[in-house]
């Protein structure tokens, strides 16, 4: 396959006058063996319509396309949506007529605004929405059974981490409300333009096969949201403005089965959920 290198990504930014910005999390891949690698573990087979967020200028999506029936991609930019599709016919005029570029934001999307049902996403996404798009397109898209996204190392962290780590939180948590997560390697800044201040790392995720609970999940949300809000409170603490006149928080964590003396960083996703049911 043909990919983008560094020469070819400079040369589309210039052609299209872009400068890469802070504020739409732009860095653009320019190494083909990093695209390569995030393809590989993203284990998708010929079946699958991926979902691409933020393609860029394209160095993921030539990736993709010969690996998938599908590649739906999402660009919030005009200049790079418009551009996408002739870089592709370009480069790789065989796979061309399996690529949909929707532009609009990625957190605003719903199924009725893509063309196929997505199987898998997988994308380099900006660092200061990864998750929000990611726990956004899980509840929205409910044919999205697997994923592997590229993102801040400390958010990587964050959303694999389990039970009882220090970085395990709110990205955590919700994220394992939806799916199984787990880190799937690290990736450099020189691989990028312009090169980020910090380090990239691959999460990846499955869905659960049925859902964990029938409870409302924004219930759910909450809960999660009020345990973390200070963290070193203990659930008693943290949870007491939550429960309003549900009752004596005590008595109402230890119907749950959960001690009030611990904090959220202790408890899994199936505890909180029985905070909820409760």
């Amino acid at each position: 396959m043909s990919l983008l290198g560094p020469a070819e990504v400079r040369r589309l930014a210039a052609e299209l006058d872009i400068r890469p910005t802070k504020k739409l999390g732009q860095n653009f891949v320019h190494d083909p063996n990093t695209v390569r690698k995030i393809v590989t573990a993203a284990g998708l087979t010929p079946d699958d319509v991926v979902l691409e967020v933020g393609p860029g200028l394209g160095s993921l999506t030539l990736a993709l396309l010969p690996s998938a029936s599908q590649v739906v991609a999402v660009e919030i930019d005009p200049a790079l949506a418009n551009r996408l599709p002739r870089t592709v016919s370009e480069m790789d005029p065989e796979n061309a007529g399996k690529l949909h570029v929707v532009l609009m934001d990625a957190m605003k999307v719903t199924q009725e605004d893509l063309p196929a049902q997505p199987t898998a996403i997988v994308a380099n996404l900006p660092y200061n929405v990864a998750v929000p798009v990611v726990l956004h397109l899980l509840a929205e898209l409910p044919s999205l059974q697997k994923g592997l996204v590229m993102v801040q190392a400390e958010v990587a962290d964050r959303m694999a981490a389990k039970p009882g780590n220090k970085i395990y939180g709110v990205p955590s948590v919700k994220l394992a409300w939806y799916a199984e997560a787990k880190k799937a390697g690290a990736v450099g800044k020189n691989v990028f333009w312009p090169a980020p201040n910090v380090d990239s790392g691959l999460v990846s995720f499955q869905r659960h096969e049925k859902p964990l609970s029938t409870v409302d999940r924004k219930k759910l949300f909450q809960i999660v949201d009020a345990a973390f809000a200070q963290r070193r409170k203990t659930l008693r603490a943290a949870l007491r403005g939550w429960a309003g006149d549900l009752g004596d928080i005590d008595e109402l964590l230890e119907k749950a089965g959960v001690d009030p003396q611990v904090r959220g960083e202790q408890l899994s996703v199936i505890d909180f959920i029985r905070i909820a049911e409760v």
